[in-house]
């Protein structure tokens, strides 16, 4: 026989063979039984963690203008009688992280809301309340009420260990359709340069992410948490295959201070700033590569101060972790529990050294943090005495003294003169603001202008306002 007529003959008994054999692959579908075979279908991981994945609804009672309520205005301008209540309402998904009710979302899905519902896979409803909101991170912990059951969780994967090209499957609820399921790798790690958060830090994967998803669960492929899904970059509003999500480390820390019942997480607090190291400064301190965080200045009395650390020193990995930035730093030293000592490695002077630094809180005596309340350009806006945990918090420099905003309310009179999060008020009509005792009592003195000094990224704005 022929090599042609051979190759001929087994084409046509491929051809109709194919019906068949289509037909018992078909028929075939089964729960995969070794890894290896798990390759074939994802469906057995989705069924595990699916349950754990929840919808959250969140809605804000938006105030009335109060001319609506004055009938004459009403009758003027032919505005209807009675005026429904607005409501905004915001969507995005949750991850139940503890069996009693604990889900944990991001900050900006609930952030200003009046009421919170959480929705399970199941389609059963739970009002939920706010246990802890940590702003640094964008992470938030709900809990759900009146619930008298164990739910369905997900363990915490280690986020270290994850490696650029492992698969993951993105679970949430994307656009409000329901929830979904879709699947990519880890596109990256450690991207610093997003700009969503403190804690510079995020694991990118191009499983596609939409807005809805935020809070819901990036997965991988035994089932665990890898991290939280919270940003995309987009611009059309959609997925483009660039989505980030907050490590299963990060998200730990978080819901371990929920638990605990901490109505704020506390960190580890270095004392001492850090900088990026330029090309330019590589040069200058003789490095192959611009990599690891460069001290700039030690507290004195601070952590890094009794651990040794110095000016100019370079640090380059925490507890055996590579630093490649300060944003790199910050997260590596943030994701450690209180207590004990954390080992950094530096170079000094082109020489190893290996430094303890004990693992403390920042100091927060005297923040005495108020909310101003008199008629004033500052009327709605929240201050504090500047403490060292205030100086972390808020990015400045430890030892920076005064009085500084720490949040605006939404609509208020600060916030619509243009006060923003982080400025040092340094006068007030040339009196000196040195604590917030002062700022309070300058703000209910009735006064025609405000002559206002403050001090901004560094430089110093001299403002006058009507009154």
């Amino acid at each position: 026989m022929t090599l042609v007529r051979l190759l001929a003959l087994l084409l046509i008994a491929a051809g109709l063979a194919t019906p068949a054999l289509t037909s018992a692959f078909a028929q075939d579908r089964r729960v995969p039984a070794s890894a290896a075979e798990l390759r074939l279908s994802y469906a057995p991981i989705v069924q595990r963690v699916q349950p754990a994945v929840v919808n959250v609804y969140a809605a804000k009672l938006m105030q009335r203008n109060p001319l609506l309520d004055d009938p004459i205005f009403r009758r003027f301008f032919g505005v209807p009688g009675q005026q429904p209540e607005q409501m905004q309402r915001s969507l995005g998904s949750g991850v139940m992280v503890d069996a009693s009710g604990l889900v944990v979302t991001n900050v900006h899905v609930i952030e200003g809301a009046d009421q919170v519902k959480v929705s399970l896979s199941d389609k059963r409803e739970f009002e939920a309340e706010i246990v802890l909101k940590d702003q640094r991170s964008d992470l938030a912990v709900l809990r759900l009420k009146d619930s008298h059951e164990k739910f369905p969780t997900l363990d915490f994967a280690n986020s270290d260990e994850l490696m650029v090209g492992d698969v993951v499957l993105a679970i949430g609820n994307p656009f409000g359709v329901g929830q979904t399921v879709t699947h990519g790798i880890i596109s990256a790690l450690a991207r610093t340069q997003v700009g969503i958060t403190d804690y510079q830090f995020f694991i990118q994967t191009d499983a596609a992410i939409n807005p809805g998803n935020s809070g819901g669960a990036l997965v991988d492929m035994t089932g665990r948490l890898a991290g939280i899904n919270t940003a995309i970059y987009s611009r059309s509003g959609g997925s483009q295959g660039i989505g980030f999500a907050i490590p299963a480390n990060m998200v730990r820390v978080v819901v371990a201070s929920a638990k605990g019942g901490g109505k704020a997480v506390k960190r580890p607090w270095l004392g001492a700033r850090l900088q990026a190291v330029t090309p330019e400064i590589a040069e200058t301190l003789g490095l192959r590569l611009p990599s690891g965080a460069l001290v700039a200045s030690v507290v004195p009395n601070s952590p890094a101060a009794r651990a040794g650390l110095k000016s100019s020193d370079l640090i380059v990995a925490v507890d055996g972790q590579t630093v490649d930035d300060p944003n790199g730093f910050d997260y590596r030293f943030a994701t450690h529990p209180l207590g004990g000592t954390s080992q950094i490695d530096v170079q000094r002077a082109g020489k190893p050294v290996k430094l303890a630094v004990p693992l403390e809180a920042a100091p927060d005596t005297g923040r005495n943090e108020i909310v101003l309340t008199s008629r004033s350009p500052f009327q709605g806006a929240k201050v504090a005495n500047i403490s060292p945990a205030v100086a972390d918090e808020l990015h400045l420099d430890a030892d920076t003294e005064g009085v500084v905003v720490t949040d605006l309310g939404d609509d208020t009179t600060a916030a619509n003169v243009g006060f923003q999060k982080g400025d040092i008020i340094l006068a007030v009509n040339n009196q000196k603001i040195a604590k917030t005792s002062d700022l309070e009592k300058a703000t209910r003195e009735s006064s025609r202008l405000w002559r206002i000094t403050l001090l901004r990224g560094g430089q110093q704005i001299n403002v006058t306002l009507g009154g």
